[in-house]
Formats: structure tokens, sequence, C-alpha cells
């Protein structure tokens, strides 16, 4: 069933306002309210004292207007007198400096003492409230690793990091071996001489730094399991949940989501345009409503990581606080975010907040509701939102298929070697080439059955192991289309090259790659593909065929001639490999011939307008200030149009 929902704080403001809140949140079409998730402090105010009185009138006011609690476990903000009675819970940064209270997030996920007190404070909620009937969801901590926050460097995280090197590699001498210590005389004698890679004279080792983002990425998981392990305990039967970010890969969210009912993520639109890469032409047009790619592409990755509905907990509904420049939304725009949602794959759509804070760091953030509490627009644009939606949506499908992985992101984010590289930039380049031609995207994990795609497009596919290529040729052999992209089969699981490469992936390619090329940012260089000249940029791997067919060559002078573009057939299916960076539309072009001899409907969608199915629902979206005609259906400006057939 498709739902709404909002985040509340009812510690926030007057309780005389909590009963006419939940009766409005009723009648506009809520079904979730999120509350909790930064209380500890009014929770608790003094050690093991404990103040739930509110809280309990608090949910029991909502459960009486008929919400459905989501309640969130307070750690993301453990209160003054915890950290003070700790030396052990602040992180430290890279730098070596202590990160101080005053904010949030501002613990570390390896103090022991913060484990427990973690164990103590959800145990106590859980069994109060494990079983009340308005209680039908937990959300875990808060964005963890928002604020740069995976990643610690205090002494807890160097004796934990030490002994999960020892249960990866056994012994010292395998790690060395692994991370080619030879070089520079950084062998170590044991485990304990193993120091965190921060703080050293030029960049640490690679492989190094890449365990050590594998281990801060567990730790998180680590962490989030006792508070999972509780609940579930004290609350069988309610959903699990936690928020994570867009564009955010600090840690293994496949990982993560393994422990979960759902994930849950915050949608921020034009924040996350404001953050991107993209040129200022496109952030000019797209001011007040977004990138619709954007959007989607982090939409598709929830989806994916369970294979399954997801939610978003905080989707944006006026001005956010936090970007370089904050613009008001396009009217319309909440209501076609919200949309959006649903057509990739969302159950639930929650609005932060209710109410915009009337101080503190988020006293810029709007809410559906203003300062005073009155009606802001997106009040109006989620009450058309309920009208609107269906009740509910089958799940998400699609023949097209989109690798993620995080290990992939980390290792090519160590050594960029070209300085526009950007693993989620390039990801989505090929995600909108897809989607540019009317086709649905699923994104999912190299090792996952990918047996029921049609064709699967796998850039950057950076560390790979004979195991992964052996999984990709089987795909492949029995009539899959898979399109590597650049910097694929470069480096081992322990991040150090194959030689030559793609390694593994050789056979499956076709091609060797012993030289690449790394462009400066402004440079636009040229391929020559069906007697015409396309453009790439960035990075370009130097192909060799061996038994793949050439497809297009650089023009470069310095490797004119080189291929750049192949096919190789084996079995029954086809790898196309791209070995240069370049745009989506050049992509749509590389593409197409693919995917036509797939036999797939392909539809050119103008840009800024998309198609999304689920089932036998259709939606067309416009993020253009004109209307637009696709299919022989007209979207309005900034508008939606949800063709159930």
């Amino acid at each position: 069933m498709t739902k709404l929902g909002v985040c509340y704080y009812p510690e926030h403001w007057p309780e005389e306002t909590w009963k006419r809140d939940a009766a409005r949140m009723k009648e506009l079409g809520l079904h979730w309210v999120r509350i909790g998730e930064f209380a500890w402090g009014r929770l608790e105010p003094t050690p093991h004292t404990f103040d739930f009185d509110w809280l309990d009138r608090a949910i029991d006011t909502l459960g009486d207007a008929g919400l459905n609690v989501v309640l969130g476990t307070p750690t993301p903000t453990p209160p003054k007198w915890l950290v003070d009675r700790y030396d052990d819970v602040l992180q430290v940064d890279k730098q070596g400096h202590v990160r101080g209270f005053g904010s949030r997030r501002h613990y570390c996920f390896n103090s022991p003492s913060y484990r427990t007190e973690t164990e103590r404070i959800v145990t106590a909620l859980a069994e109060r409230y494990g079983q009340h009937e308005a209680v039908g969801a937990w959300q875990t901590d808060n964005e963890y690793g928002c604020h740069d926050t995976v990643r610690c460097y205090c002494d807890n995280c160097r004796n934990a990091f030490r002994v999960w090197l020892q249960e990866r590699y056994g012994s010292v001498d395998a790690l060395n071996e692994a991370w080619w210590n030879v070089f520079w005389s950084m062998e170590y004698r044991d485990f304990d001489e193993v120091e965190l890679p921060n703080l050293t004279v030029t960049e640490p080792n690679p492989s190094h730094s890449l365990d050590f983002y594998r281990f801060s990425s567990d730790s998180v998981v680590d962490y989030n399991r006792v508070h999972t392990r509780i609940l579930r305990e004290y609350s069988p039967g309610r959903l699990v949940v936690h928020n994570s970010m867009f564009f955010f890969g600090d840690y293994d969210h496949f990982k993560l989501t393994e422990d979960l009912d759902v994930i849950t993520w915050d949608s921020y639109p034009l924040g996350m345009l404001e953050q991107s890469p993209l040129p200022a032409d496109v952030k000019a047009h797209y001011l007040r409503v977004g990138h619709p790619d954007l959007i989607s592409f982090n939409h598709d990755v929830y989806y994916g990581l369970k294979q399954k509905p997801f939610w978003v907990m905080e989707q944006q509904p006026g001005q956010v606080n936090w970007a370089d420049s904050n613009p008001l939304p396009e009217p319309g725009a909440v209501r076609l975010w919200s949309h959006q949602a649903f057509a990739h794959g969302a159950d639930v759509v929650g609005y932060f907040r209710w109410r915009a804070a009337v101080g503190a760091q988020e006293l810029m953030h709007a809410g559906l509701n203003k300062h005073d509490g009155s009606p802001d627009h997106a009040t109006r644009e989620a009450a058309e939102v309920a009208r609107e939606k269906p009740d509910a949506l089958p799940a998400s499908s699609a023949d097209v298929a989109l690798l993620l992985d995080y290990e992939n992101l980390w290792a090519t984010s160590l050594q960029p070697h070209a300085q526009g590289w950007n693993y989620w930039s390039l990801l989505v380049s090929y995600y909108q080439a897809a989607r540019r031609l009317g086709l649905n995207v699923a994104i999912t994990h190299p090792r996952r059955d990918l047996s029921g795609y049609k064709l699967v497009m796998a850039p950057a596919l950076h560390l790979v192991d004979d195991a992964l290529a052996k999984h990709l040729q089987d795909y492949v052999e029995q009539g899959g289309t898979l399109v590597v992209g650049p910097r694929s089969g470069f480096k081992t699981l322990s991040n150090v090259a194959h030689a030559p490469a793609p390694g593994p992936l050789t056979e499956l390619m076709g091609v060797s790659i012993e030289h690449v090329d790394g462009l400066r940012p402004g440079i636009t260089e040229q391929i020559r593909y069906a007697q015409t000249r396309y453009p790439y940029t960035t990075w370009a791997d130097l192909l060799t065929p061996t038994t793949a067919e050439t497809l297009a060559t650089y023009e470069t002078r310095a490797y004119r001639g080189t291929a750049a573009v192949t096919r190789n057939q084996v079995g029954d299916g086809t790898c196309l490999t791209v070995g240069m960076w370049t745009d989506s539309d050049t992509l749509g072009t590389l593409l197409r011939a693919e995917l036509e001899a797939l036999s797939l409907t392909l539809t050119d969608l103008p840009d800024g307008v998309r198609s999304a199915s689920r089932g036998e629902v259709r939606y067309y979206l416009n993020f253009n200030p004109h209307d637009a005609t696709v299919e022989g259906v007209t979207v309005p400006a900034y508008g939606v149009v949800i063709d159930r057939n």
C-alpha cells in the first residue's frame, strides 16, 4: 500500500499543539509519523534517569488520531553528560582532531563505551514501546555517516582495524603481499604495527586505505546490528528501517540493508542539484525542480539494494538550509517529486518536517508548515498527492540493469588519476542514456543474479577476481548483453594491478589494455564511430582487440586509430566495451544498436521529460517550464500524468 508520512518533533513544541497537529496530519492524508531520533537528552536528562512520560503522551496522541509511528533510536545525538562521562566516545578526524559536542553524529562506531550506552537506551525504548499498538516501525539512528563520520581515526578504531585485518588475512605476511608493502619499505612484522592510513607524509598505500574503508563500512554495519538485534527481540513484527542519503557511498549499503526490513532515504532534489558537478546552464534550467535523472537514480539505487520497494523518509518540502544556494521550489515541485518516488518503487513518501524549526541549525529549513505552524505551499501539494496516488502499486521491473559496487567507488576515488574522475557521475551518464530511451533501469550489485536482464551496464568495474569474471561470462554466454565501461578489470580485490588489464575479464572483453589516458578538466577529444565524430573527456582506455571487433577508434593525435569501442561475441551473447568516458548522448547512440537488437521498445524522450512504470501503471513526469507531449500524452509544465491503463 502506498502511504504518505512526515517527520515530527513533539519535544520542540508546546504540548497543547500536539493534538491539533495530529488531527491535521490525519486530515491531510498522512499515515506514518517519524519521531524521537534526536531526543536522547529529553528522554534521559541525567544518567540512568529516564523521562518517558512526554513520549508516552506524544505516541498516544498520534495513535489516537489514527496515525502510525516510526520511532527512532536517539543515538545520533548523545547528550553532553554522556560524552563527558566517557573519554572514548567522540570521533577523531583525519587530521587527528577530536570532533566535539555541539551538533550531531559526534560518536565513534567502535567506542566500547558508546556501544554499551547504545544497547542500554535502545533496550529501554524497545521494552517500553516494542508492543505499543501505535508503533509500527523503528528507525535505527539517523543518516549513518552524515557530515563525514563513517571513518574515525581514534585509538579504538586503530585497535579494531588491526583485529579486522588479522581476521581477513590470517598472517601479516599475507597482508604484506596483498598490499604490496615491499614498496617503500612498508612491510610489517606484526599486525600491532599497522597504523591508520592518515597523517602520512604523502598519500598512504591505496591498498591500506581501501581495507580501512572496508573496515569502516563494516563498523557501521556492525553498529547498526546492535540496534536491530534488540529491536527484533523486544518488538517482533514491527518493521526496522534506516534512512540513508543521496549519492552517499562511505559505507556499503548492500551490507547494511541485509539487516533491515526496509531501506529508506532522504530526498532533497534542490540540494542534490546544487552539490552536483552538472554545468551551470543545466543547474539554471532545473533550479527549482531538480534534475530528474539525479533524483530517479537515487530512487533506483534504494529499490535495488533489496530489490523491493523502499521508503523516502525525508522528502524536501521547500527550501533546504545546507546547500551553497537554497532556492525556493517551483509551485508543483513537491507534488512532482512525490509521484516520481512512487513511480520508481517507493511505498512510502514522508516529508521533512511537519513544522519549520524556529531556532538552532535548521531554522532556515522549510517544513510542510511555516515557523508559526500555518500551512505552506507543500501542505497543499501533499494533500493533492494523497488524493491522486494509487492505493497500491506492483513491484518495479526492468530489462536493463546498471551495476553499482561501493568498493569500486572507494578504489577509484583513492587513485582517481584524472582530476575529473567521479564514480557517481560515470554511473549517472550510463543511467541517463538508458532513461532517455524510455527504459526502466534496475541498479544492482555485480555479483547478484543477472539472468533476468537483457542488457547489463558495468562502468568502472575496477576490482575483479576470477569468480566475478566467470559470473559475468556465464551471463553473456547464456545470451546476455554486457556493456563494460572505462576502467574495468584493472585491479585485484586488494587494489593492486592486473598485468595486463583487464585481467580476468580479458577473454570476455576480447581486448587487452596496456595504456590509459587521464585527461585534464576542460579537454575534449574525439572518437570516430559510424563515420561520425563523438566527444570524450576525463578518461580513455586504449584497447587492443584480441578476439573483439573494433566499432570505434580514437581521433586523438597521441593514439589515433587505437580502438575505443569494441564488440566481442561470447557464446550466445555479446560484450560491448566502451573504453572512454563520454556523455549520455553518445552512450545512447552506442547503446541503441544493442537495445534494438534485443527487440526492446525505445522512446526518445525530450530533455527534462521522463517516464517510469510499475506494472501496468505508467508515470509521465515533466521537469520543464512548458508542456510536453510523449507517446500521445500531454504532460503539463512541472506536472505528472499517471496512466493506469
